[in-house]
């Protein structure tokens, strides 16, 4: 499945390189087809992720006792909640940002802000590139899956990003997070990282994509669809199911 994965990842790249083009993210009342996307990544994780965390727990269980790591062993959940604690974080620290610096450009944070922010999205992008050619995929239809539930996620990070950081995100952020992906990708081509590794690692993205659907969901001026949100969930939940 080398071949579909590399074509899947390209298709993830070009998704932040062309997103700037999709019209339809920036209308409000809110695109129906942003909000079915938010479904869609939270029904991934709850019904794909946070199980597969529990099987990470369970393989873990002994092998690690007597490590600094043995909490992992009852509580690697704990890892998803800090995943999203850590980019809540984030994002409050750019509105910080911006309210210091109201007297310059009102719509663009400063103090580095921008680099962190877009650091922490480069890693978060290198390991789904990763997993997208290390997990353990049931089948093609499994990778594929993984590939449509964080491609919509992109599009709504992608649409968050830009909003934020404005030119900054078009002239750098988009291509740091492309190539992050592929950087990812060709890690996991030729390394394998330690299960230990992958299973924190997943955690912290499981939490991470909570938090960001969320963000993009809740706040009123985005005047989201209800109705398309549920319909993303039910829809893909049903698809996971039955693959």
């Amino acid at each position: 499945m080398l071949w579909l994965s590399f074509a899947l990842v390209i298709g993830l790249v070009l998704l932040h390189v062309f997103s700037k083009r999709m019209t339809f993210l920036k209308t409000v009342p809110r695109s129906r087809l942003l909000s079915a996307a938010g479904g869609i990544s939270v029904a991934y994780v709850f019904l794909h992720l946070l199980p597969e965390l529990g099987v990470f727990q369970e393989n873990l269980r002994g092998e690690i006792e007597n490590s600094g790591w043995s909490f992992l062993e009852s509580h690697i959940y704990v890892v998803a909640m800090i995943g999203l604690i850590l980019f809540y974080g984030l994002e409050q620290m750019v509105k910080s940002s911006k309210r210091r610096h109201k007297g310059h450009r009102p719509d663009e944070p400063r103090d580095g802000v921008f680099w962190v922010h877009i650091g922490s999205f480069t890693l978060y992008n290198a390991l789904i590139g990763y997993l997208l050619v290390r997990e353990e995929y049931e089948s093609e239809w499994g990778m594929v899956l993984f590939f449509i539930a964080m491609g919509v996620h992109f599009i709504t990070n992608d649409k968050g990003l830009r909003e934020t950081h404005k030119e900054d995100y078009d002239k750098y952020g988009r291509w740091l997070l492309a190539a992050a992906i592929l950087i990812g990708w060709g890690i996991g081509v030729i390394a394998e990282v330690s299960e230990l590794a992958i299973s924190i690692l997943t955690a912290l993205l499981a939490g991470g994509v909570i938090l960001n659907v969320l963000k993009e969901e809740l706040p009123e001026e985005r005047e989201s669809s209800f109705g398309s949100f549920c319909m993303g969930v039910v829809g893909y939940s049903v698809i996971l199911l039955l693959i």
